[in-house]
């Protein structure tokens, strides 16, 4: 069984930066893409990047410009480095792992979670 385990997640102020880190485990020939997810309590979750075993990368608009994701291969770990940090951006960030018609952000589409970490940002 593939693990997940996110960690980084912090209060910050706006405008601060973040990088977040899913350590991967069990990894398995159907995980190879990597993502990055958030959920605000009482909303659905948002998929906001996913990266591929080579790398190539893809956003959802809402992060476009300051988020990145990027994966070292050699210990299968995936960081979201975020930057320019916004009251909105505020959510439990969850990493995920899946094979799938990429790019998708479709929660539905990963078939691997971790536990989330928890990112506020104030103003």
């Amino acid at each position: 069984q593939v693990q997940l385990v996110e960690s980084g997640g912090a209060s910050v102020q706006a405008g601060g930066s973040l990088r977040l880190s899913c350590a991967a485990s069990r990894l398995t020939s159907n995980s190879q893409h990597r993502a990055w997810f958030r959920q605000v309590p009482g909303k659905e979750r948002e998929g906001i990047a996913t990266i591929t075993l080579l790398s190539n990368t893809y956003y959802a608009d809402s992060v476009k410009g300051r988020f990145t994701i990027s994966r070292d291969n050699a210990d299968n770990t995936v960081y979201l480095q975020m930057n320019n940090l916004e009251p909105e951006d505020t959510a439990i960030y969850y990493c995920a792992a899946g094979i799938v018609d990429w790019p998708s952000l479709d929660e539905a589409a990963y078939n691997y979670w971790g536990q989330g970490t928890q990112v506020s940002v104030s103003s």
